[in-house]
């Protein structure tokens, strides 16, 4: 059930125009320039791109994989126990993430046309 941070990696660069840099000197994934991603410093948190409502829904559904911290209070950000999370349930997070971020050239290519 566990994502490995070489997992995070590889979901993270399939999709299109995604670069890999840092972020507070962890691992960051952007698309456009806009943070959809990045490691704690744990290596064990991912602080992930979302809305408001997809926020509270998650961490209503699965405390013990989804929470925030007083800091991500004001960010749509939420943040996920890499431990804990199914690979599936991410894959899909993260590209709800990217889709909120790329461009319409971005998104036909991840459609296949």
């Amino acid at each position: 059930m566990a994502v490995s941070t070489k997992t995070l990696r590889k979901l993270a660069l399939a999709l299109p125009g995604v670069e890999e840099g840092t972020s507070y000197g962890t691992p960051a994934y952007r698309v456009r320039k806009k943070l959809i991603a990045r490691l704690w410093e744990d290596d064990e948190t991912l602080v992930l791109a979302t809305t408001w409502d997809e926020r509270a829904e998650l961490c209503e559904a699965a405390p013990e994989v989804f929470y925030f911290t007083d800091h991500y209070e004001n960010y749509e950000y939420v943040l996920v126990r890499l431990p804990e999370v199914a690979r599936k349930t991410l894959e899909a997070l993260l590209e709800s993430a990217w889709r909120r971020h790329a461009s319409k050239k971005q998104l036909a290519e991840r459609a296949g046309g």
